[in-house]
């Protein structure tokens, strides 16, 4: 697709580059829903970061293979099926998982049940249509450059039905990922509040699967959140941070695939483990400050 269009350049001009970059209308429904997706991500992959969940949205994203092939098989877009079997399966996960005295090796071994039937059932399906899956390489890695208006507006909703969720229940849902035990002991319905978060939690993967790929969700979902809660322990901040991180890393990803040419997914995805990596390593630095002082002691040694 890109090889077909004049030839563009960074510059040293960033007014000139934005120009370039919202040229052709491929490009701007891709930024537009890239930004969604960052939004709606980066505020569900915080509190999945949070409540340590990444499991079970590691398994949720890859409902859409299931979702896709079944979707096939009866004739339905297979957007339909993402959501349903993302939707299904966090259901399954939540109200099997989320009861009281439950521990995470009990949560780990009922999410990763389902993961295994749900990708049994996306061989059974792709066996009874007896073909193979149209767009696979799209399935698994996103197509951010193929989107089209009718998405963005797809997107747009799912944002505001995810956002308006976390609205109603950000508070009680943050309790009891704090404190499960004093949140229950408080009135908190935990097991309700965390079965509503993980069908939310599915209702978002399924939205961003269709743009990052199964394999590449986890670009927008997780490494944004888990690079705040790094970087500053306060809610709110944190929760701001993860949010303009998700759209900074969309942004830089999409404008050095449109300016260099290769795929969206590796950009996206570097950009976001290379700023882990560095929140990684300044936190290191902070909680242990003699690693900065080791090298001038051993320089005075062999002095």
């Amino acid at each position: 697709m890109l090889s077909a269009l004049p030839v563009a350049a960074l510059s040293i001009d960033p007014i000139s580059d934005v120009k370039q970059l919202t040229a052709y209308p491929f490009m701007v429904n891709a930024l537009e829903a890239g930004t969604i997706v960052a939004i709606m991500a980066g505020v569900a992959g915080w509190f999945m970061v949070l409540r340590r969940e990444t499991f079970a949205g590691h398994t949720l994203s890859l409902m859409s293979f299931p979702g896709a092939s079944g979707a096939l098989l009866i004739g339905l877009p297979a957007a339909t099926g993402y959501f349903v079997f993302a939707g299904a399966a966090a259901l399954v996960i939540g109200l099997a998982s989320a009861g009281a005295g439950r521990h995470r090796g009990e949560e780990s071994a009922v999410t990763g049940t389902v993961q295994a039937f749900g990708l049994a059932c996306g061989f059974l399906f792709l066996s009874l249509y007896q073909g193979v899956l149209a767009d696979s390489e799209n399935l698994l890695f996103g197509s951010f450059l193929g989107i089209t208006r009718g998405q963005v507006l797809t997107l747009a909703i799912a944002a505001a039905l995810t956002l308006a969720f976390f609205a109603l229940a950000g508070r009680p849902l943050l309790f009891a990922s704090v404190d499960e035990p004093v949140a229950r002991s408080s009135g908190v319905p935990v097991r309700r509040v965390s079965a509503a978060f993980l069908l939310v939690l599915g209702l978002a993967v399924a939205a961003t699967a269709q743009i990052t790929g199964v394999l590449l969700v986890f670009a927008l979902l997780v490494a944004p959140a888990a690079t705040a809660q790094l970087i500053t322990p306060r809610i709110g901040v944190s929760l701001a941070l993860t949010v303009i991180l998700g759209i900074a890393i969309t942004w830089v990803g999409l404008a050095l695939a449109y300016f260099y040419n290769y795929p969206v997914g590796f950009y996206i995805t570097t950009v976001a483990f290379t700023a882990y990596v560095l929140a990684r390593a300044a936190r290191a630095l902070i909680d242990h400050p003699a690693l900065l002082r080791r090298r001038p002691r051993v320089a005075e040694a062999h002095a």
